[in-house]
């Protein structure tokens, strides 16, 4: 018992301190506040201290007085202390040591004073009392204890019942039936009821039962009975035991308890006259029963639903049939009623919630509001509580409501008078009730709207709208969702509901969402039956579901969704997964849900989503998985028809995207292209492209597959929540940088193929994404969310390309604004104010962007661009360049015809006819008004590059690096960035060209494209290579229209600075004949062109690797329409391509269908193809052995002639290898080869070598043998002898390597590379003799081209064959030669360009060094390379693709590394 011991000091000084602290203790153990524990605190501190004295510790007589003083705090005192003596009895007793007891013996003498006699005899053992002196004798007393407990509890009374007359029991009932309502109370009638029991001897329990039987049969009389039986009763046990009798008799089976005998108990105890705990026990079932019935029905459930969902064989069915039969025949006894239940439901009726809240604590959740009368009961007594509040907050305009009539009984739940209120005990009954709220639909739609009407008050911000929110949001989630799932298919509700749901954030909502689907449905039997039942029903219809019955199939779902969406989403969305082409009917299907169903299937969509357990990529690593991209087009179909929130489907695509994950970002391009109409494809044909270039008008009608029809709607949906939730630049921004991270970031082990596509689809869907806002946000939305380009790129390090993508069309807004306001302000209509106010426009808004895109490089990098140069080029788009007139109309045509059709069909009703026609009109109108609007404002944007031009380029370093930085930081980062920015950068190069821009080189810039594309490839991915493919047949384009007539290219080219061969310092001054590039040697180099990107293209074809294959296929596909044009290129390429055919047919199927496809594309391409000497126009020099000097023309000496042929030889194998880079001669060399080499090759400008040509052609075998025996002929007919041989032996083992499937070098060519070698020692040898070196290498051209009109193009292929390296000592020679050349460079002028001297490339050993294979480590030596010199560009081709390898500048200025 002694939990509390006195400290020792107490008892050692107890007259000094002991005995106060002692008294200070008990009083405050008796002041506490009454919760049950202070009197076993006060028995423990007199326990101890009582059981100091029997130690002997303490004295006798300074005990008793303490204890005397304690009996003055306590009117109870003395029985506590009876109790503490009474144990203390028990535990001396037994003890061995004989002074203890007596000690416990005088200290209880000595308290007889203030401790009643009979409280001790009552409570202490008789021999201690015998001990005391109190009894005389212990044995007497005992006898005299048995006989008055024989009397009080065992004897029974016997009444003689012919002594009680009948009378007066009959006399009893009419007094008790007697008509109450006039002035009898109960106060009379319990005096007439004492007068019977004692004249007729009545025996008062039954007197007690038989009122208790009154009140059963008059149950309404509450008042009267309940006060009469208060008045008659004097002890509570025994109405109990009277009740329970009455209960007792009802529990035998097929009995059934009245109703009115649980009124009076419920009555009973609702005024306290009985109690719950006394009452219980004569209640069945036991609560133990209770919960086996719970267990016994969840898992009988459980059972159910796994047969609903098991396949079930016929024999397995009737064996379960049968078992059912023998349960129900089991059943057919009808077990005794639940009387704790029945009580639980008279307690509800007449409000009593305190006791009916304590009578469910004791059973299982739910168990008992699972009776429909229960749950009824408790839904009337909700409704009294909440309507006085409903009335105020609730009840919808116009809605007058059913009237409740209140309680009458005053000790029911008040009720509420505001939302405070609800939490008294409201909450607390709708949490009891849970699903069973479904009983009751009406108060179901009252607590929907209390809960609008508490979202519609949060505004005023009360103390307590957290907790009263987080309450609603409880009942949300354990009564309202349940309750829906058990209701039968009630729409009305769902949309009631919704109205309530909308008014939360979607997050609260998805939470909901999430325990509805995951746990709700688990914790009730019923539930868990229903959830079975919907999934059945779900696969029933869904097996059923096709295009042709989408209605019906879709009134059943929806039928079904109402109650129980997530179930039937859960499994519709997982066949989905796996049938793709379930999309489509189910899409159509979902028409006749409810919003809140709606809003369910963007959950359960994300959740689909965010499966954990589902891997987003196939097995083999390459490809996303088929369920992703099935989901993926259901959103975007889904989103677009129906009303669905989006927020949260963008919140998951930006978290995934902050967690560094791209998979995801398919949702988002699915999403936008099917709400927006925005497409995004590299597959897009020419006419769609063009169209792409006009207004937003003409880009909807002629730029998509499809055509773009109601999407304003969805487009406006989509930029609320983007601006609503503040999404819009976040989700660039992240793409933005995932697009450069995708490699490093999810790359890790993943196949190549992967990354690529995860590469391609984030930056697709961010270009996609961009044209969104540009085209649906206003003016100052746009503005206001974009920074200015510095911050992009600095602070959120946004990639540069993408930084000016989101930025462009805030330019253009801005402009735009800007020259309207000039114009409003200075009132003008004539065309050349206009123009000075769009040109100011520009100024005001495109300052400040020149001067931070200054911080964007390194400052040397703007010696040569200037900063308002590079704005311009980033800022503008093919709409500010050029008019698709042709677009315009061909779609304006369209209509038209469309007019005609509508006209002349007679099926159509004549109202429909005429709203098509209308329609159409007003098409044609608005793509008119829009062609005109484009015109004016790109004759505008002309005429400020106009007056711009001429700061553009400043050419403070050479030309070459100018060129350099242009490609470098302009032209292949946009290039490859969409396919309209491809056409844009071929457009403007040929803009900047035709604007005469001082210090541009058109042809310079022309070969670095073309004779450059290995490494550019080779870092490609597949949509790139498409877009990069695109902008290089926009750019042969260009080139092919020169090349293919004289007139054009004299008006285009001629007197153009672009085309000068000579580079001035001091800029384009008009220039002369001789500056200028004629037109046959434009044509060579366009025929050098078309070889270099047939030499690379043989390279990657030959590499074995995907990446260099697949893309290069595809831009060869994508140039075809330009190239190849020389009928032997073609025929290497075709060679090449078939065996790409033979060797990847089981091998890479993908390559397989690439390279057939290019195949049959370039045989078809065959006709249009013309031999070589048609292309451009092949000089044959004269082979006499007239010197040197005198072919050179008049005036020239043999020296320089020998030297002009030695730079020819060099700068032709360097234009091969170094990609065309131009190096500056001294003033005497380039006069030297101004005179000698002004058209291409030596005295090529002169007439008589023309006409000597051209006799030479017509002439037979015999007179060319003649004419070839010259002194110098006959070692070079030798080394053409030593040639033809090694050709026949590298061909016959060119075949064995391609059997034997080897890529090294052949033996053969090394030897042809030492035999070329020597051949040219000799040729050079006699060419400082004064015999021209460079006719041998035209003759064995001209050999070549007979040999190959005969018929054999073997040759040629075997030539593109195999790279054939070039020996170390040529590679220091020429580099020797190029710092020679250096150190001479002339101030005023460049020297010649290097490609514009033609040589055919066929006599020159054809060598392309072996791309290397692109990884982090290499990327990272490319780039410590670029920056460890600090004379070049800093940074690499990172500056426009993440990591790519600088190959202008390690090709250029260090050929011998690569």
């Amino acid at each position: 018992m002694a939990t509390l011991i006195l400290p020792g000091e107490w008892i050692k000084n107890w007259e000094k301190s002991g005995k106060h602290e002692f008294v200070q203790l008990c009083k405050e153990l008796t002041e506490k506040p009454d919760h049950g524990s202070e009197i076993r605190d006060i028995q423990t501190a007199l326990y101890e201290l009582c059981w100091q004295v029997v130690l002997g510790n303490l004295k006798l007589d300074l005990a008793a007085n303490v204890l005397g003083d304690m009996m003055e705090l306590r009117d109870d005192m003395p029985s506590i202390l009876a109790d503490v003596f009474s144990i203390l009895d028990l535990e001396t007793v037994a003890l061995e040591e004989k002074n203890k007891r007596d000690h416990y013996t005088q200290l209880v003498g000595a308290c007889v004073i203030f401790v009643p006699e009979a409280i001790l005899k009552e409570r202490l053992d008789p021999e201690t009392l015998e001990s005391l002196g109190l009894i005389k004798q212990a044995h007497q007393f005992n006898q005299k204890i048995v006989k008055i407990k024989t009397k009080l509890f065992y004897k029974q009374q016997k009444f003689n019942l012919l002594r009680e007359e009948n009378e007066g029991y009959a006399k009893l009932i009419t007094e008790l039936g007697q008509d109450l309502s006039g002035n009898i109370t109960s106060h009379l009638v319990l005096e007439s009821i004492k007068s019977l029991i004692g004249c007729f001897n009545l025996d008062p329990n039954r007197v007690l039962d038989i009122i208790l039987e009154v009140y059963e049969s008059r149950s309404d009389q509450d008042e009267f009975f309940l006060s009469l039986i208060k008045s008659y009763m004097c002890e509570p046990l025994t109405l109990c035991h009277i009740l329970g009798f009455k209960f007792k008799f009802y529990q035998e089976p097929n009995e059934e308890t009245p109703k009115s005998l649980y009124h009076i108990a419920a009555a009973l105890l609702h005024h306290n006259l009985i109690e719950l705990e006394d009452l219980y026990v004569h209640l069945m079932p036991l609560d133990a029963t209770i919960v086996e019935e719970h267990k016994r029905d969840i898992s009988e459930a459980k059972q159910i639903a796994r047969k609903l969902v098991m396949v079930v064989l016929p024999s397995e069915k009737t064996e379960d049939k049968e078992k059912d039969k023998e349960k129900d025949e089991e059943k057919n006894d009808k077990p005794p009623d639940n009387q704790k239940l029945g009580l639980l439901e008279a307690l509800l009726r007449i409000g009593d919630w305190h006791h009916a809240q304590s009578i469910m604590d004791q059973m299982p959740s739910f168990y008992a509001t699972s009776h429909k009368a229960i749950a009824l009961a408790l839904c009337q007594l909700v409704h009294l509580t909440v309507e006085p509040l409903y009335r105020r907050a609730g009840l919808p305009k116009g809605a007058r409501g059913c009237v409740l009539h209140p309680l009458r009984n005053k000790r029911a739940p008040r009720p509420a008078e505001s939302f405070e209120d609800l939490r008294r005990d409201t909450f607390s009954m709708l949490c009891y009730l849970g699903p069973h709220l479904s009983h009751d639909p009406i108060l179901f739609a009252k607590i929907i709207r209390l809960g609008k009407g508490f979202m519609k008050e949060v505004q005023n911000c009360n103390h307590y709208i957290d907790t009263l929110l987080s309450c609603f949001l409880s009942i949300a989630d354990q009564v309202l969702l349940p309750s829906l799932s058990l209701m039968e298919c009630n729409a009305c509700m769902s949309e009631e509901l919704w109205g309530l749901f909308k008014l939360f954030p979607y997050q609260h909502r998805y939470r909901l969402y999430g325990q509805w689907k995951n746990e709700t449905y688990s914790s009730h039997p019923l539930l868990v039956k229903v959830k079975a039942q919907t999934v059945e029903r779900a696969k029933y219809i869904m097996k059923r579901l096709t295009k042709e019955n989408v209605k019906q199939s879709g009134r059943q779902i929806g039928k079904l969704s109402h109650s129980n969406p997530t179930i039937l989403f859960d499994y519709m969305l997982s066949q989905i997964q796996w049938y793709d082409n379930l999309i489509v009917p189910v899409v159509d299907s979902l028409k006749y849900l409810t919003s809140l169903n709606y809003d369910v299937l963007a959950y359960c969509i994300i959740e689909a989503l965010a499966n954990p357990e589902k891997e987003k990529m196939k097995h083999d690593d390459t490809t996303i998985s088929s369920w992703l991209q099935s989901l993926a087009s259901l959103c975007g179909a889904v989103f677009r028809k129906y009303p669905i929130e989006l927020a949260g489907l963008l919140q998951y695509v930006t978290n995934q995207l902050k967690a560094g994950k791209s998979f995801d970002l398919l949702i988002l391009k699915e999403v936008v292209q099917k709400m927006a109409g925005i497409e995004i494809t590299d597959e897009m044909t020419s006419e769609q492209l063009e169209a792409m270039t006009g207004g937003e008008q003409l880009k909807a009608e002629g730029g998509y597959f499809g055509q773009i029809r109601n999407t304003k709607k969805s487009s406006q949906r989509l930029k609320d929540v983007l601006l609503d939730h503040e999404l819009a630049l976040p989700l660039c921004l992240l793409m933005a940088q995932q697009r450069n991270g995708v490699v490093f970031l999810e790359g890790g082990e993943k196949h190549l193929k992967l990354v690529g596509h995860l590469y391609d689809q984030c930056h697709d869907t961010l270009v996609q994404f961009g044209g969104f806002l540009a085209s649906n946000l206003s003016t100052e939305d746009y503005i206001k969310r974009v920074p200015s380009i510095d911050i992009l790129c600095n602070q959120f390090h946004t990639p540069h390309d993408a930084a000016f993508f989101l930025s462009r069309p805030m330019y253009a807004h801005q402009i735009l604004s800007k020259y309207d306001e000039l114009k409003k302000a200075e009132k003008g209509n004539r065309q050349q104010q206009k123009v000075h106010k769009y040109v100011a426009a520009c100024e005001q808004v495109m300052t400040p962007v020149h001067e931070a895109v200054v911080s964007l490089h390194p400052a040397r990098v703007w010696d040569d661009l200037r900063p308002q140069f590079y704005a311009t080029f980033w800022s503008l788009t093919m709409y500010d360049l050029a008019v698709p007139h042709a677009a315009y109309d061909r779609e304006v045509n369209k209509l038209k015809t469309q007019i005609k059709a509508i006209e002349e069909n007679p099926e159509i009703p004549l109202n429909k006819k005429k709203k098509e026609k209308e329609r159409c009109t007003a098409l044609q109108e608005k793509l008119q008004e829009e062609e005109k609007k484009q015109l004016e404002h790109v004759q505008r944007v002309l005429h400020r590059l106009k007056l711009e031009k001429d700061n553009w380029l400043l050419a403070k370093s050479t030309k070459n690096e100018t060129i350099t930085k242009f490609l470098q930081l302009c032209l292949f980062p946009r290039c490859i960035f969409s396919s309209i920015d491809a056409v844009y950068c071929a457009r403007f190069v040929e803009l900047v060209h035709q604007q005469k821009t001082p210090n541009f080189c058109t042809l310079l810039c022309y070969d670095r494209v073309f004779s450059a594309i290995i490494y550019t490839v080779a870092s490609c991915t597949e949509n790139e290579s498409h877009r990069y493919g695109r902008f290089l047949c926009c750019m042969l384009e260009t080139v092919t229209r020169w090349h293919s007539d004289r007139a054009v290219y004299e008006k285009e080219c001629v007197n153009y600075p672009g085309f000068l061969t000579i580079f001035r310092a001091t800029g384009f001054d008009g220039g002369n004949k001789v500056d200028q590039l004629d037109y046959e040697n434009f044509r060579h180099v366009v025929h050098k062109w078309h070889y270099m990107l047939t030499k690379a293209s043989v390279h990657c074809l030959e590499t074995g690797d995907y990446t260099h294959i697949r893309n290069i296929l595809i831009v060869l596909t994508k140039i075809l329409p330009c190239y190849p044009k020389v009928l032997n290129l073609g025929q290497a390429l075709e060679c090449r391509v078939h065996k790409i055919c033979l060797e990847e047919k089981d091998k890479r199927p993908d390559l397989y269908a690439l390279a057939m496809g290019y195949s049959g594309r370039l045989k078809s391409q065959k006709v249009h193809m013309v031999p070589e000497n048609e292309f451009h126009h092949k000089e044959q020099p004269a082979r006499s052995a007239t010197p040197a000097s005198q072919q050179n023309g008049p005036g020239s000496t043999g020296k320089p002639a020998t030297s002009t042929s030695k730079t020819e030889e060099g700068t032709s194998e360097d234009g091969d290898k170094s990609q065309g880079t131009t190096k500056p001669v001294n003033k005497a060399n380039s006069a030297a080869a101004k005179v000698t080499t002004s058209n291409g090759n030596g005295a090529l400008n002169s007439t008589k070598t023309v006409k000597e040509r051209d006799d030479k052609e017509k002439s037979g075998k015999e007179k060319k043998e003649k004419k070839e025996k010259t002194p110098g002929s006959t070692p070079e007919t030798k080394a053409e002898n030593r040639r033809e041989k090694q050709r026949d032996e590298r061909a016959g083992k060119e075949e064995r390597a391609a059997r034997e499937g080897k890529e090294k070098t052949p033996k053969a060519d090394r030897e042809k590379v030492k035999a070329e070698e020597k051949s040219s020692k000799d040729d050079k040898t006699k060419a400082g003799n004064g015999e021209p070196a460079e006719p041998s290498r035209e003759r064995d051209a001209i050999k070549e081209s007979k040999s190959k009109e005969k018929g054999d193009r073997s040759a040629v292929a075997g030539t593109l064959k195999s790279p054939v390296p070039r020996s170390e000592s040529a590679e220091s020679e020429r580099d020797h030669k190029r710092r020679k050349l250096d150190s001479h460079s002339s101030p005023s002028h460049s020297s010649l360009c290097p490609f514009l001297l033609y040589l055919p490339e066929r006599s020159l050993p054809l060598h392309i060094p072996a791309a290397p294979k692109i990884t982090k480590e290499s990327c990272r030596t490319c780039a410590g390379m670029a920056s460890g010199n600090s004379n070049q560009i800093h940074g690499s081709w990172k500056a426009f693709h993440g990591h790519r390898h600088n190959i202008l500048q390690n090709w250029e200025e260090n050929p011998s590394r690569t």
